[in-house]
């Protein structure tokens, strides 16, 4: 995954909830999940929601979300069930997804994110 990412324009390796995390331009690219909820060897990568269900519902035993992740723009991928050509395939998913104008939230987020406002 590292080699892979770090091969796209501007992508960083840095640290994001405490795990090794790919990010571009500071946002968030994919990351190994923090959440317990994840299985164990897998990925986090940032998709939009529309990207998520057409994964999901193409090939469940790869991809796949817990509820801790459903209100996120991402999905959860086991490393152990995709080669590296449908692991690029998805960094690069991810990194057009990150690096467009503006990356929608989840309406339960943005409610959170305005109660805070003072």
């Amino acid at each position: 995954m590292r080699s892979i990412g770090l091969a796209l324009p501007g992508v960083e390796e840095s640290i994001a909830h405490g795990q090794p995390a790919l990010k571009v331009r500071g946002k968030l690219l994919a990351c190994v999940p923090a959440h317990r909820s994840a299985e164990p060897d897998s990925l986090v990568v940032l998709v939009d929601f529309d990207d998520r269900a057409e994964l999901l519902a193409a090939d469940p035993d790869v991809y796949y979300v817990t509820k801790h992740y459903v209100g996120y723009t991402s999905v959860l991928v086991r490393l152990s069930r995709v080669n590296p050509d449908v692991l690029r395939d998805l960094l690069g998913m991810a990194y057009k997804f990150v690096t467009r104008k503006a990356v929608p939230r989840s309406p339960a987020r943005k409610h959170r994110k305005l109660g805070r406002r003072k």
